[in-house]
C-alpha cells in the first residue's frame, strides 16, 4: 500500500533551504529544466546492489521535512518493513511526487539510506552468530561527526531487533546519551575508559575511584591497560568481594592486537582451547580465523582464560565484557568455540567497504508511463515488466 509522507517531521541535516548547496549539480539544473519545460508526476525506485536489512526511517524522516518545506506532497511505498532482509537490486521502496520537488533530493537521500541498510544488516548478523550474548554499541568514536553516530546507532537498533525476533538477545543499550533512545534508554552505558586507569596509577585504584563516585552503579572495569589482565582482574575481584559474589561486577577485555593476554603464547592459547573448544581448532581455518581463536588480542583462548582464572580464584560470577574488532567474522568465531562472553562491546557493524553502501534511485515511470534506462529493467513493477516499457 502506498505510504503518503505526512507534513510535520522533524528535519534532519542538511536543512532544506541547503539542499542546493549539498546535492550534485547536475540535478540543480535537472530541477530549472523541469520547471521550464513543465513538471511531471515521477516515481524513484531506491535499491541497493548488495542484500541488506531495510533501514529507510532516516530517509522518509527527511523526506517528510522536505515536503513540509516545499508545500508540496511525496508519497513512499514501502516494499520492505523496517527490518526485513531486502535483495540485492530488490527496491527497498518507491518514491512518487513531482519532477521539480524531487530532481535536487537524491543525492542527499540516497546517503541516508545506503549506509544505514548495511550497518543494520552487519548488526543482525553479528547478533545472530552469538544469540546468547547481549551487545552494547560502541560506534561513536569511529564514526565521523554526528549525523553518522545517529545513523549507525539506528542501524545497530534496526538490524538488533531483527534478530531478536529471532530469538538473539541482541543490543541491549548503547556508550552514549545522545542516540541511546534508539535502544530505549535514556542514557548511554559504561564505566571507564584507559585514560582513567592511566590517571589512577593502577587498575584497583581506578575501581576504588569510579566505586567511590557511583557507589550505586554495578562495575565493569577495564583490565588490560597494564598487560596484566588476570592478575588486575582477580586484584579488582580481592578488593570488591561483595560486589563479586553478588554478580555486579564485570571485567573487560580490550588487550589491543600487538600482544597476547597475559601469560598467553602461541602455545599455550591452542592448550587452552584444547581443553574447553578442541573442535574449534580441528578444521581448516583461514589466517584471520586462526587469529580469533588463538592470536594476540581478544581472542576466544584469551577470554577462555580468563573464565577459568576468575572461576579457579571463586569468582564465578564476574561476568566477562570483550570488545575488540568484534565485527561478523569474529562473532562468528567465537560462537564456534563457545567463548565465554557475557556482553561484547562493539561498533564494528559499522561497513568495512563503503562502496557496499552506495544506494541509487533510478526514475522508473514518467507521468505513470513506465520508463527506465536499459539495464534497470529489473526495477520496474512486475505489471510493467510484463508488459514492457512504454
Amino acid at each position: 500500500m502506498p505510504h503518503p509522507i505526512s507534513p510535520g517531521a522533524r528535519s534532519l541535516p542538511p536543512a532544506v533551504e541547503d539542499i542546493p548547496a549539498w546535492t550534485d549539480s547536475y540535478f540543480n539544473r535537472t530541477r530549472a529544466v523541469v520547471e521550464k519545460f513543465g513538471d511531471c508526476r515521477v516515481t524513484y525506485a531506491v535499491f541497493l546492489r548488495r542484500p541488506v536489512i531495510s533501514a529507510p526511517r532516516l530517509a522518509t524522516t527527511w523526506l517528510e521535512a522536505v515536503a513540509a518545506r516545499r508545500e508540496t506532497r511525496f508519497e513512499v511505498e514501502l516494499m520492505h518493513r523496517e527490518g526485513d532482509w531486502v535483495g540485492a537490486g530488490d527496491p527497498i521502496f518507491y518514491l512518487s511526487g513531482s519532477f521539480a520537488q524531487l530532481a535536487d533530493v537524491e543525492t542527499i537521500l540516497l546517503q541516508k539510506v545506503g549506509p544505514a541498510c548495511v550497518a543494520a544488516h552487519n548488526a543482525y548478523q553479528m547478533c545472530v552468530e552469538l544469540p546468547q550474548v547481549p551487545f552494547l554499541a560502541m560506534e561513536a568514536r569511529h564514526c565521523a561527526g554526528a549525523e553518522m553516530q545517529e545513523m549507525m546507532a539506528y542501524a545497530a537498533a534496526i538490524g538488533s531487533a531483527s534478530a531478536q525476533r529471532e530469538g538473539a538477545k541482541g543490543f541491549i543499550g548503547n556508550a552514549n546519551d545522545a542516540t541511546a533512545h534508539w535502544f530505549g534508554a535514556a542514557r548511554g552505558r559504561g564505566t571507564m575508559p584507559h585514560a582513567l586507569i592511566g590517571y589512577a596509577g593502577s587498575t584497583v585504584r581506578a575501581a576504588e575511584m569510579f566505586h567511590e563516585t557511583y557507589p550505586g552503579e554495578d562495575l565493569t572495569v577495564l583490565v588490560d591497560y597494564f598487560g596484566r589482565e588476570v592478575t588486575d582482574s582477580l586484584a579488582v575481584c580481592a578488593r570488591f568481594p561483595e560486589l563479586a559474589a553478588a554478580g555486579r561486577m564485570a571485567v573487560r577485555l580490550d588487550t589491543h592486537g600487538g600482544r597476547f593476554l597475559e601469560g598467553l603464547d602461541p602455545g599455550e592459547s591452542y592448550a587452552v582451547l584444547e581443553r574447553h573448544a578442541p573442535q574449534a581448532v580441528r578444521r581448516y581455518r583461514s589466517e584471520t580465523e586462526l587469529r580469533h581463536l588463538v592470536g594476540t588480542g581478544v581472542s576466544a583462548a584469551a577470554i577462555w582464560r580468563m573464565r577459568e582464572a576468575l572461576d579457579e580464584a571463586g569468582f564465578p560470577k564476574v561476568r566477562i565484557v570483550a570488545s575488540s574488532g568484534f565485527g561478523v567474522r569474529k562473532c562468528r568465531v567465537m560462537a564456534e568455540a563457545k567463548a565465554p562472553i557475557d556482553v561484547v562491546g562493539t561498533g564494528s557493524f559499522i561497513p568495512d567497504a563503503w562502496y557496499e553502501t552506495y544506494a541509487t534511485a533510478d526514475i522508473v515511470a514518467y507521468d505513470g508511463v513506465p520508463r527506465v534506462k536499459v539495464g534497470r529493467e529489473f526495477l520496474l513493477r512486475n505489471g510493467a515488466r510484463r508488459r514492457g516499457q512504454g
